[in-house]
Formats: C-alpha cells, structure tokens, sequence
C-alpha cells in the first residue's frame, strides 16, 4: 500500500476481526468487538502525534517527560454504524471531542444522502479522526470528509474496519491529502453495493436492527 493507506495486521486486530465477520455473532458481542477493535486501530492512528517534555514530580524526586504537544483530537462518526467505534477511541482519548455527520445511502443510486452534522466549535483546533466500521463504495466516506474540510481542521484522518478495493481507489482519488486507515481490504463489492465477504451491514449487526 501507498503512504496514504494504512493495513493494521496486528494479531490482535486480526483475531477480532476474525470473530466480528461469522454470522454467528450477535449484537452484544458485535459491539464490544467494534469498539476493541476500533480501541486497537486509534492506537495505531494516533502514533504521529507529536510529544514535548514536561517536568513533574514523582514520590522519588522531579523528572522530565513526555506530553501529547497541544494537539487536540476530535472523533466524528458517519451515523450510524460509525457511533459502534466512539466508545473504544474514547477509552484511548477521553478528552477527545466528538462530532456527529447523519448520511445514509440511496439504495436505488448507492449514492449517500446527508441529513445531519454537527462538529465541534472549535473545529479548527483539532485533529480529526472520522469514524466508520466500512469503507464500500466510498460515497459517505468521501462527502463527510468534504463536509468537515468545510470547517477547516488541522488535520483529517478515515478509520475504518473494513474496506474494498472500490472504496480505496474513490477516497484516495477524492482526498488524497487524508489518510486511510483500515484492518482489512476485501476482494470487492457485490452488485447492491455490500463488501464481499465483508460482514453484512455493520450498523444493523451493531443495534440488532436486522
């Protein structure tokens, strides 16, 4: 993979994936597995922030150690399947902001239609990660990061589950200065638009909606 998408195989993540994907799983094991998962991948997704030294006093005598450098971080998940993922990055950053983007898909055209957002006021100050267990087509994807480039954050990071070939190939074209995070790259979309073999549909799986 290019520099702008990154695969994270960590044994951990693969594992759990492994157990998100059978049919058997239901939908209280299917959210804790998203939310490790998504614990797991922000780890990784947040491994350039930058760092400063800071002096503190521990029981033993004064010390010189690191410290996030100032950058603040915000979450946006695409609704609904993306709100699987906020419990597990919160866990990792709790003073995260978190923001909301409602877009839902045309299943005549496969084509994303918004119906909400809502960022953080200081938008413009942080970092943002946007949150979505499948990249498919691409289309939300690619109209939430427009959405959020509007409001001009520092920075914009994608981090999803799973993704296809289809979606990878749309995304990087429409922002190729955002980088893409993944745990798995699948053979293809089917022709209603699902990742094969996928996982079904994330977000009735999460809120046993199926």
């Amino acid at each position: 993979m290019d520099n702008q998408v990154f695969v994270m195989d960590h044994p951990l993540i693969q594992h759990k994936l492994t157990f998100l994907r059978k049919k058997e799983t239901g939908s209280k094991e299917f959210r804790e597995l998203v939310s490790e998962i998504a614990m797991l991948m922000c780890y990784e997704a947040t491994r350039d922030l930058p760092l400063e030294d800071t002096e503190i006093e521990t029981p033993m005598g004064k010390a010189v150690t690191k410290v996030i450098a100032g950058r603040k971080l915000a979450f946006v998940p695409i609704l609904r399947a993306g709100l699987g993922m906020v419990e597990g990055v919160l866990t990792l950053v709790p003073a995260a902001k978190v923001g909301h983007i409602g877009l839902y898909r045309d299943h005549q055209t496969l084509q994303p239609v918004e119906y909400y957002h809502k960022l953080p006021q200081d938008i413009e100050q942080r970092d943002v990660i946007v949150l979505d267990p499948m990249l498919a087509t691409g289309g939300s994807a690619i109209d939430s990061v427009e959405i959020i480039k509007r409001s001009h954050p520092k920075s914009i990071k994608f981090m999803c589950i799973i993704a296809a070939p289809e979606g990878i190939e749309a995304f990087t074209k429409a922002h190729p200065d955002v980088q893409l995070y993944c745990a798995a790259i699948d053979e293809r979309l089917n022709d209603i638009g699902y990742i094969v073999p996928g996982l079904g549909d994330a977000g009735d799986r999460i809120f046993g909606t199926l």
